[in-house]
């Protein structure tokens, strides 16, 4: 059994990096273009495959379905509601970046303010990336294949800190070959490939689990044994203590939603590779389509394993890789492993990609050598990821600690989620506030997210409002008070936006009416579980 689950690991892992080299064998990863916006030239399937896989990484594999594990269906919100902020995205934000033809998020703050607040976006960014973000994708893809692939009886160790130590830094160096060498347009073709075998793969567990607890009679009837037996998991509703309250949905939930898929470099970087307005459009949409099948295979699994483990005291980040193991026959366990290790390698190289971009062409590119060259700017790139990269694989077994990964992911992602979206919005629908007011948000807003998680008294108060709306009240005090601050002391001119002529942005006719669809198709999953009784 273990053969053959190594062996189809292999088999498919090799699979995805062979043909990815076939693909871009020939791409031009000399220059700052090609390497880090893949030559302009992503079309939507390459977009959507991307930004699914880039999101549908371990710490949503292993973190979702660990708090569907404790939480119930309530935890569905974060899946749905990031459709609505992917039609935001498509209809609002997309058709300005493209229009400014930047390549970080930071650039697009730097026309709009200047220097000094791009550098500051740059910073909080880099620093968010190698402490929270690249060490939890590793954390979680390690717990998840360990788990899954049962690695302490096939390596012969017992020690679970050395099994983590060793998968860690087997996931950051293969991740890292893949960012560092290949660029961006290497990370979207294999994404693809990776996401492929993620949907069948992902769709498959809850298959093969329904048949499990129905001994073999179906999909419908595990479906109503799982009902009769936990109704009340089966609830979108939050209740005021679980992770997602309902009234969440429409404070801190969408707003780290919005910054994640409308302002997250790690995600955004691949739509500004779009070859046009239109095809960025068609794959932001197509992901959003995508994702209302989130829940079945990031949600669902998670309350099967509630059902089959709830009495065994099993820890909820290890339920889904044991219900892997369970349900899965070995060839499929080798194979789902191999596209779970994908799904890591999207995420981490994903966000390794998105830091080299940022120290390139934020800091070497802009303070440390202003006239470099193209393959100098790369090199740097590449030089200060592996640093990163060194910097994450040892801070992310230290995480093994953390009662819940996806928790613990969304409120360590609050501290400067919340600043530089606020930033960005004022930037884009105001035309007066200063450079200095926004500076002062970012800072101001990192620092009071901060001290309102981790200084005594404060975190108190927090947790009586509930870390989400607290999250929106800071949201809204830093908005109002930048544009306080453009009427008292705005920029002497008002701000334009040019258009660089970096693409074609002539829209795609059906985006619209599809964002409009989504939307309601939302409403309507919500509506169909939720029993409001509980509020």
């Amino acid at each position: 059994m273990f053969l053959t689950t190594i062996l189809s690991f292999v088999l498919f892992t090799g699979f995805v990096g062979l043909v990815t080299w076939l693909i871009t064998r020939k791409d031009n990863h000399r220059s700052s273009t090609g390497y880090f916006l893949a030559g302009r030239s992503l079309t939507f399937p390459l977009i959507a495959g991307s930004l699914l896989l880039t999101n549908l990484s371990t710490e949503q594999l292993v973190g979702l379905n660990g708090l569907a594990f404790s939480e119930g269906l309530s935890v569905l919100a974060w899946e749905i509601v990031a459709v609505v902020a992917l039609v935001a995205m498509a209809l609002f934000f997309l058709p300005r970046f493209l229009k400014s033809g930047i390549a970080t998020l930071p650039q697009l703050l730097e026309i709009r303010f200047d220097k000094q607040t791009a550098m500051i976006t740059n910073f909080i960014f880099l620093i968010a990336y190698m402490v929270i973000l690249m060490p939890i994708i590793l954390y979680s893809g390690a717990q998840g294949l360990s788990n899954m692939l049962n690695l302490s009886g096939l390596l012969g160790i017992q020690n679970d800190t050395a099994i983590l130590w060793i998968t860690v830094w087997f996931v950051g160096i293969v991740g890292s070959i893949y960012a560092l060498w290949g660029g961006l347009r290497t990370v979207v073709v294999s994404d693809t490939l990776n996401g492929i075998g993620l949907l069948i793969g992902g769709l498959l567990i809850p298959y093969f689990a329904f048949n499990l607890i129905s001994d073999g009679q179906g999909i419908m009837e595990g479906w109503r044994i799982l009902k009769t037996a936990h109704p009340e998991m089966i609830n979108s509703v939050g209740k005021s203590t679980q992770n997602v309250p309902f009234f969440t949905l429409f404070t801190g939930v969408m707003i780290i939603n919005l910054f994640y898929w409308c302002t997250n470099q790690q995600i955004i970087q691949r739509t500004f590779g779009a070859s046009s307005l239109a095809e960025g459009q068609k794959g932001v949409l197509l992901t959003g389509t995508l994702k209302l099948l989130g829940p079945l295979y990031l949600v669902i699994p998670g309350l099967i394993a509630f059902y089959l483990y709830n009495q065994q005291g099993i820890k909820a980040d290890n339920a889904y890789g044991t219900l892997v193991r369970q349900v899965l026959p070995a060839p499929l366990t080798g194979f789902f492993a191999a596209v779970m290790v994908g799904a890591i390698l999207s995420s981490f190289n994903s966000a390794l990609n998105s830091t080299c971009t940022l120290f390139s062409l934020g800091f070497y590119k802009e303070i440390l050598r202003k006239n470099a060259t193209d393959e100098q700017v790369v090199k740097s790139g590449k030089w200060f990821g592996l640093f990163l990269a060194i910097g994450a694989m040892t801070i992310a077994p230290f995480l093994a600690k953390t009662e819940s990964i996806f928790a613990y992911l969304q409120k360590m992602n609050g501290i400067y989620f919340i600043p530089i979206f606020a930033v960005v919005v004022v930037g884009l629908l105001s035309k007066r506030v200063p450079a200095i007011a926004a500076r002062a948000a970012l800072l101001g807003g990192v620092s009071i997210i901060a001290a309102g998680y981790f200084i005594p008294g404060c975190d108190t108060m927090v947790e009586y409002l509930h870390e989400y709306h607290f999250l929106t009240i800071v949201f809204v005090g830093l908005i109002v008070a930048m544009l306080i601050w453009g009427k008292l002391a705005p920029r002497e001119e008002a701000w334009i936006q040019q258009d660089v002529k970096a693409v074609d942005l002539t829209p795609w006719k059906w985006a619209v009416p599809t964002g409009i669809l989504l939307c309601i198709i939302v409403c309507i999953i919500y509506y169909t579980f939720a029993d409001f009784g509980v509020l």
